[in-house]
């Protein structure tokens, strides 16, 4: 290995939920995808799992993993999602690991990440030591084996950072070539000043107290930032130049060429990225044979002959060292735009974490051995939320046996100390303006820690914060400060469990909810309801227990529901009091509802809960869109026959506007193309029983294209999706002529017609299907393989 290339990509998102639902919100600006964790994943982390490899027609030939040929991190918060949401895309970033630990003599190609992004020098020791722990545990359980690296969030580095992963028994990490002050030989000789200029092609050997020691490794600032921000991976023979023109014809010993960028440089930030770094792979394995490699097994074959002392308190992306998570440096990606908000924004979270830090010591040393060492291995009760992994935690860290209430504290004092680390997220202050969704993140976490921390008895401390939080001046106008961006985008989000409790009794209105059902991080179980409808009103009256998955708090209550009709609802929540109380309200409110009238039933509502009710807008917001778009639904199918009527009785009229080329009015348009979008996916949900597209739609969508109207066919996505997912598995079942032609035909049909079945997903199927075939049942699948844009040779 006289000459080796590593590509590393540092694949993150940082924490996205809710901190109360435990659960990502839809985020309109990453429309039209539901957030933007499933938008990235769908433009980078599944294309490089199954990237594309085609010919001068743009015809497929491969379909490969470039997992399995990059060195690679994946962030713990990121794969925590995928783990939820794309677990397929996980699985196949895990399988890619392990088919490079066997071919690269044991050393993969994945390494560890800093838990949650936090910029480390700017971190107490102790929370080093508790992201890095964190990290290594998620690796552990993600990928089933040790890590021999770790990546740095944004290569911020201190020396004390260094001896924290030197202490995990971590054997390197990558930083810039900037980032490294002198080297010498590890023979001996004198120290030289490097700066930028340090030879990225070797390792280098830090040296800390206490004989400890790692591998440090430089990357190619140059290849690196072509990629990122010069277009490089417009052309994949442009990148596999540049790496090799990196190599120095006049050196005998070992050089390894490498770069680090954003892993989502590879197809979100460079669309088809990943398609030009499936290309640059297969042609440099094709032109030099074991090239190829990862950081773990360069080292092992080639470990430093030269020392390193870096500078501390830098990092990869602020010319200013770190100055870019606490100070209004220069480092932004709107010149019109201050970041005076930082400074004040880190000194009021690092003010409040002391606050916490002092709670959490005093009050958990009560309960648990070492409240430090507790939190170290929390990590494990964050990955797994079992009982059973509950209490193998409990019983190595309590001091003694613990009631239902210590427990539920301890867990209210780990959680707490959770919440105060998400909260330091560095995209809390990477961007430009405070109001932004990173910035408001890390004030919800700390929104939630302060709700801890109250309970707890550690004092209510959001009216300090927040005035802390009003010397951190908006660019924006109508949020003045950060006091006005926790007041308008922070505190408003905050969820009680009377909020939880509507969000389940209203919904349960539109979908029967289980008498146990979970309500995000919430198990709710009823325990009695009643109910009762009259004059065009319907009441439901309830007793439900309430508890946290999270911290396993329990609460019990009792609800009143009145749905008036449409979106009208009223619901008033208080806590259980007795027996007697709950069913003298429930015979009061079901009385005056059956034998009085709606005005009694909402003066009753009144008299019984105090306060304002609680209404459809206090749903949750995934479930509150739902909600209004099956209400909306309701009022526009009494509209669908006056749409109708208007297309029936114009419908001459407005093909002769077009044909003597008078545009067609608007009102006429748009009953005309809502009717014709309606027949289509009526049409189309034949697909569920019979998977050949109906004769009738070709004919409604050609009468569209000759009135000019474009159809919205996004409705009919699913039922395509389906059916093809269908037609595929027959074949796979029996690859027949009769089979694969009745597949061809349904995917050429959807194609024409302009209905979305899945492409990308379809040509995955059907590529593992190719793979697993012989030569005849390959033959067979020729057509359809055509249809796809494959080019294959059986």
């Amino acid at each position: 290995m006289t000459r080796a290339i590593v590509i590393h990509g540092h694949f993150y998102q940082p924490p996205r939920e809710n901190p109360w639902l435990e659960a990502v919100e839809i985020q309109d600006s990453a429309a039209p995808h539901h957030d933007w964790n499933e938008r990235v994943t769908d433009e980078c982390y599944a294309p490089n799992t199954a990237a594309r490899r085609v010919d001068e027609r743009n015809r497929v030939l491969d379909v490969v993993n470039n997992f399995e040929k990059i060195s690679f991190n994946v962030g713990p918060t990121l794969f925590a999602w995928l783990a939820r949401h794309r677990p397929d895309v996980g699985a196949k970033i895990v399988e890619a690991d392990g088919l490079s630990v066997r071919a690269h003599g044991g050393h993969g190609n994945a390494i560890a990440q800093v838990y949650n992004h936090m910029i480390m020098p700017l971190a107490a020791r102790r929370d080093k030591v508790t992201q890095v722990r964190w990290g290594i545990r998620d690796f552990q359980t993600r990928f089933g084996r040790e890590p021999e690296g770790l990546w740095l969030p944004e290569t911020a580095v201190d020396d004390e950072t260094l001896e924290v992963l030197a202490e995990a028994g971590l054997k390197f990490t990558v930083l810039a070539p900037h980032q490294a002050r002198r080297v010498r030989p590890l023979a001996g000789g004198d120290w030289q000043e490097v700066g930028d200029r340090v030879d990225p092609s070797r390792p280098y050997l830090w040296r800390g107290p206490r004989g400890l020691s790692l591998a440090l490794f430089f990357y190619n600032a140059p290849i690196s930032r072509a990629i990122a921000f010069e277009k490089l991976l417009e052309r994949s023979e442009n990148l596999v130049a540049w790496l090799l023109a990196a190599f120095a014809d006049d050196r005998d010993e070992p050089q390894l060429v490498h770069c680090a960028t954003d892993g989502e440089s590879y197809g979100h930030h460079s669309r088809f990225g990943e398609m030009a770094l499936a290309a640059a792979l297969q042609r440099l394995e094709a032109d030099t044979p074991g090239v190829l490699t990862n950081y773990g097994a360069f080292l092992a074959a080639h470990p430093p002959a030269h020392e390193v002392e870096i500078h501390e308190r830098t990092s990869w992306s602020c010319a200013h060292g770190v100055e870019r998570w606490r100070a209004d440096c220069g480092c932004r990606t709107r010149s019109d735009w201050h970041q005076r908000w930082r400074a004040p924004l880190r000194e009021a979270l690092d003010w409040l974490g002391e606050q916490i830090d002092a709670c959490y010591e005093a009050r958990a040393s009560a309960h648990l051995k070492d409240p430090w060492a507790a939190r170290d291995a929390y990590v494990d009760v964050v990955l797994d939320r079992s009982p059973d992994r509950l209490e193998a935690f409990l019983a190595a860290h309590r001091r003694a046996p613990l009631d239902a209430s210590a427990c539920v504290e301890t867990r209210k004092l780990l959680e707490m100390q959770r919440q105060r680390m998400l909260m330091h997220t560095s995209c809390g202050w990477f961007f430009d303006e405070i109001s932004a969704l990173e910035p408001v993140q890390v004030l919800r976490y700390a929104a939630l820690a302060i709700e801890y921390l109250a309970d707890l008895g550690g004092g209510r401390l959001e009216d300090e914060l927040v005035r802390r939080l009003a010397a951190a001046p908006s660019n924006l106008p109508e949020y003045g400060d950060g006091a006005r961006v926790w007041g308008r985008l922070v505190r408003p989000t905050a969820v009680d469990f009377r909020r939880v409790i509507a969000h389940y009794a209203i919904s349960g209105v539109f979908e029967e909810q289980h008498a146990d059902a979970r309500v995000y991080a919430w198990r709710i179980a009823r325990l009695d309801e009643a109910r009762e409808t009259a004059d065009g009103a319907a009441l439901r009256v309830a007793r439900v227990r309430l508890q946290s998955e999270v911290t396993g708090e329990t609460r019990e209550a009792v609800y009143a529901l009145v749905h008036y009709g449409a979106h009208d609802f009223s619901c008033g929540i208080r806590p259980w009091e007795s027996a007697a109380a709950y069913e003298a309200m429930k015979t009061d409110l079901l009385r005056r509802l059956r034998e009085l009238s709606v005005t009694d039933m909402v003066r009753g509502m009144d008299e019984h809960f105090h306060g304002e009710p609680f209404s459809l807008a206090h749903l949750f917001l995934e479930e509150r869109r739902r909600v209004l778009a099956s209400v909306l639904r309701a009022v526009l199918e009494t509209q669908e026959e006056t749409y109708r009527r208007i297309w029936d009785e114009t419908r001459k009229l407005v093909h002769y506007l077009r044909q003597v080329d008078v545009p067609i009015p608007d009102a006429l348009a748009l009953a005309a193309r809502h009717v014709l979008e309606q027949q289509v996916c009526a049409e189309l949900q034949q697909l569920d029983a019979h998977a050949v597209i109906p004769a009738r739609v070709p004919e409604i969508v050609e009468e569209a294209r000759a009135l000019g109207l474009s159809l919205d066919l996004r409705p009919a996505r699913f039922t395509a999706n389906r059916a093809v997912c269908r037609a595929l598995e027959a074949v796979r079942a029996e690859p027949s002529p009769a089979r694969v032609a009745e597949a061809q035909a349904l995917i050429e049909g959807a194609r024409r017609l302009g209905v979305r079945y899945g492409h990308w997903a379809t040509q995955n199927r059907f590529f593992e299907l190719w793979r697993g075939s012989g030569p005849e049942a390959r033959r067979a699948l020729g057509p359809l393989a055509d249809a796809l844009g494959f080019s294959l040779a059986p």
